[in-house]
């Protein structure tokens, strides 16, 4: 069988190496094509095959004598095209969770604490609380609008959606040290009642279709379960850290 082979017209000047030119090298290695890559390596070079190829963009893909496109019309040509930027999801979450997950294993092993036992449902509840605040901090002005279209505090007292992502980091932070629990467990569980009142005001009772903000801005996670969720783990260990350190 004859090998398969496309041509791929890609910039690659001393600064700057186009990744969606190397993506489409990449992918077309990956489906068995021999490429005759064509380096564009200037900015002259780059603007003749552009207004000869009367296209806008590069990089160009072409296969059989057909032009194909850049990278995403590439991706499209065999069948696996990028995932819609708008389109609802859960993918921040569940990393967030499973990072938070092998964390509080190696935490517990670490402590040499046994693996299936009460310290590793808190570990990693307080290392989710960590990690999401995190994420939170990093646009906290971004955070606090998303936040703004469900939470009752917030809605009452603007400030709160800035006060919120500190809170829940320094909590979770407290609660992973073990220490200062009459400080971090009441924080928990208030922020945390206060966001399961609000999600299910907003989701179940008002029937409105909204953005959480639990991963913070830039993502599209859809506002329901996992909120719920989210905010009632910080309920229970709220409850439990005080319980715990206190009263048994």
């Amino acid at each position: 069988m004859p090998a398969k082979t496309a041509k791929l017209y890609r910039m690659e000047m001393p600064d700057h190496h186009c990744p969606f030119g190397l993506k489409s090298r990449h992918l077309l290695k990956s489906q068995g094509f021999e490429v005759e890559d064509h380096p564009l390596r200037s900015r002259e070079e780059t603007d003749a095959f552009m207004e000869a190829e009367a296209v806008e963009t590069t990089p160009q893909a072409y296969i059989d004598g057909k032009r194909i496109g850049g990278y995403e019309e590439l991706r499209a040509h065999f069948d696996k095209p990028l995932p819609d930027p708008d389109a609802p999801s859960y993918r921040p979450i569940i990393a967030i969770f499973a990072t938070a997950f092998a964390l509080a294993l190696a935490v517990v092993w670490l402590r040499g604490a046994p693996i299936l036992s009460m310290a590793l449902v808190e570990s990693f509840v307080a290392l989710g609380m960590t990690l999401l605040g995190l994420q939170k901090l990093k646009d906290v002005e971004g955070f606090s609008t998303m936040f703004l279209n469900y939470d009752l505090l917030a809605r009452r007292w603007v400030p709160y959606g800035y006060v919120y992502p500190f809170a829940e980091t320094f909590a979770g932070v407290l609660m992973v040290a073990g220490v200062l629990i009459w400080l971090a467990a009441p924080v928990a569980l208030v922020i945390g009642t206060i966001g399961a009142v609000s999600v299910i005001k907003a989701v179940w009772i008002e029937k409105r279709e909204l953005r959480c903000a639990c991963a913070g801005s830039g993502t599209n996670v859809p506002l329901g379960p996992v909120s719920l969720t989210e905010n009632l783990a910080m309920v229970a260990m709220g409850l439990w850290m005080f319980t715990r350190f206190y009263l048994l």
